[in-house]
């Protein structure tokens, strides 16, 4: 029998969660008739090629940065994926035909959900890729309002220079959805104005290897809420392997 592969499609995914999770899973659940590999493609015009060259995947999840590039090469998406624009699970129908789908609105909504107050009423979103999408989405969904932040000014963000006190006084969550942070430069972090947190405020960092970013340090030192994201993680990828196996 052969045997059902997953995987990981990104680019320098040598340090991703995904590859661990799944199969520590797989062994735990003794599927011994799966496998999980990372795919790391310099560019996302390799990837009809990697598909068919693999003939027995079944799924595949989507990192940094072609949750949005990938679009192009999908038969379907799913309606929450097509809404968002940003594709993060793929799965191969039996006829041969690939579906996106995004769960990682999915494992942000539920992970930030016990964390929320009657006062997180808005968000700043920091940065403006597949994954702040999808932040994006889930908070629609929560009743909260956001603004995007980016280093660009662009239609719909504020860019870095104007965050301010009155910032602050106005936006409670603050979602780092950038790189920014992660080993192995866990030195670096989003150029916002740290001493205006409260522990009226939710910092949530979508990095989650460093465990601390310097990002949620910050906001710590000055009370806030903090919250990393490995649970959005495991839950977006529970999430995944359910898709997979509808």
């Amino acid at each position: 029998m052969s045997k059902r592969q997953y995987g990981l499609i990104g680019k320098n995914i040598a340090y991703s969660f995904s590859k661990k999770y799944f199969t520590d899973k797989f062994a735990l659940e003794n599927l011994d008739d799966c496998s999980y590999d990372n795919f790391d493609i310099p560019t996302i015009e390799q990837f009809p090629q990697l598909v068919a060259e693999n003939p027995n995947l079944k799924g595949i999840n989507v990192t940094i940065p072609y949750k949005e590039t990938i679009l192009p090469y999908l038969h379907k998406l799913s309606q929450s994926a097509a809404q968002i624009g940003a594709v993060n699970v793929i799965r191969f129908t039996k006829k041969g035909k690939l579906k996106g789908y995004n769960s990682d609105y999915y494992g942000f909504m539920k992970s930030i959900q016990p964390l929320l107050e009657p006062h997180h009423k808005k968000a700043l979103i920091l940065g403006t890729g597949g994954a702040a999408k999808a932040i994006a989405f889930a908070l629609n969904k929560l009743g909260v309002l956001y603004a995007f932040v980016s280093r660009e000014s662009q239609e719909n963000s504020i860019d870095y220079e104007r965050i301010n006190a009155t910032t602050f006084d106005n936006y409670h969550i603050v979602i780092n959805c950038t790189p920014l942070g992660t080993s192995p430069n866990n030195k670096e972090f989003p150029p916002i104005p740290y001493e205006f947190f409260t522990s009226k405020h939710i910092a949530f960092d979508l990095v989650y290897n460093p465990e601390e970013t310097v990002f949620l340090k910050k906001a710590k030192k000055k009370g806030a809420v903090t919250k990393n994201g490995l649970e959005m993680l495991k839950l977006q990828a529970e999430k995944a392997w359910k898709i997979w196996n509808k």
